[in-house]
């Protein structure tokens, strides 16, 4: 029954949090053709807050969201097309990104050491698959598409990880003391456990 009221619960959050990605998609600094958003600072919020699994899924929500006609993909934009073409590469990204990003932290610490470090790392996998994608899609030179998909986004995704990762940990860390998030933690736990929480009156 408490894991039952856990797991209701922990998606309720997850799908709170898909919609806060669709607002900060909305924060778009325009590019010729791919723009720079808020995106992927509200993927790495989200994972470092609620770790692997439920960050994972507040982002396939955002994206099932937007492939069935919802506009909250960047610049109000949405639907299959989006997500399947030369630029969806970028978006399927944030899925492993999440994961990768809430799984380091859950085997490691909720540090924001270790946050800015699986940030960083999950800013990468993005940019990776979404150049990759871009590349074949538009058929484009190794050389063309890591110089249009890849290598401007570098400096502000590092800054994006960096804020991404202070403002996860604190807003986590509130959120554990207040009992309104309910998580295992990492290996090195907090000492607010899921069934703890749950029992406290």
């Amino acid at each position: 029954m408490i894991e039952s009221r856990y797991k209701l619960k922990m998606m309720i959050v997850a799908a709170l949090f898909s919609a806060i990605i669709g607002i900060l998609a909305q924060i778009t600094i325009p590019l010729p053709i791919i723009p720079i958003t808020g995106q992927t600072l509200a993927i790495g919020l989200a994972a470092t807050i609620l770790g692997a699994a439920y960050g994972t899924l507040s982002v396939f929500l955002y994206l099932l969201i937007g492939m069935i006609g919802v506009p909250v993909f960047a610049q109000l934009t949405a639907g299959l097309g989006i997500l399947i073409g030369p630029t969806g590469g970028f978006l399927v990204g944030f899925i492993p990104a999440a994961f990768i990003i809430g799984f380091f932290l859950e085997k490691t610490a909720f540090t924001i050491k270790n946050a800015i470090i699986a940030n960083t790392i999950g800013m990468f996998v993005t940019l990776l698959i979404g150049t990759v994608w871009w590349k074949n899609q538009a058929d484009l030179s190794w050389t063309a598409a890591f110089a249009g998909g890849f290598t401007p986004f570098v400096i502000v995704g590092i800054i994006k990880a960096v804020l991404a990762s202070w403002f996860g940990i604190i807003v986590r860390n509130r959120l554990l003391a207040a009992n309104l998030l309910y998580t295992v933690g990492s290996k090195k736990a907090s000492s607010h456990s899921a069934y703890k929480d749950l029992e406290m009156p």
